[in-house]
């Protein structure tokens, strides 16, 4: 049993993901900049995956756009600071932001605890769905990383 808790611990979160109502589930796409896209309908939660949290070090400072701005594919929305680095955060997606995680502006070290869960930064409501076929499932996303590292 220890060992499949080990197995099931070693995969990315995000692809473990369910959504609350427990009868559909969350996929989840990444981009080859090291952001996630967890998929609910038409809304994509948007964070940095566990790589790049990793990459980063002790993230000390998150910033992040207004509800209401529009974020474009490809395109920065933010950054984030750490001891090592300071990095801009891409959107994988296009649409408006509806949400933005409040928690990081006072714990932005939980991207390092938990960055595809409570260190997600926005909610995007999508303007363009077809854009999540230019993005990774968590398998090739993960022979990514396996070939960064």
């Amino acid at each position: 049993m220890l060992s499949t808790l080990a197995r099931r611990a070693a995969k990315p979160l995000a692809s473990r993901l369910v959504s609350s109502n427990g009868l559909r589930a969350i996929s989840s796409k990444f981009a080859p900049s090291h952001e996630f896209a967890q998929i609910d309908g038409g809304v994509a939660t948007i964070g940095v995956t566990d790589f790049a949290q990793a990459a980063l070090g002790d993230i000390v400072f998150v910033d992040l756009p207004e509800v209401g701005d529009d974020v474009e594919k490809g395109e920065s929305f933010g950054s984030v600071e750490s001891v090592k680095a300071a990095s801009d955060v891409y959107s994988p997606v296009s649409g408006v932001v509806t949400e933005v995680n409040e928690v990081l502006s006072d714990e932005p070290g939980t991207v390092n605890t938990s960055a595809e869960a409570e260190g997600w930064f926005i909610k995007v409501e999508m303007s363009d769905t077809s854009e999540l076929d230019d993005l990774m499932d968590p398998a090739a996303y993960q022979k990514h990383c396996d070939e960064s590292s």
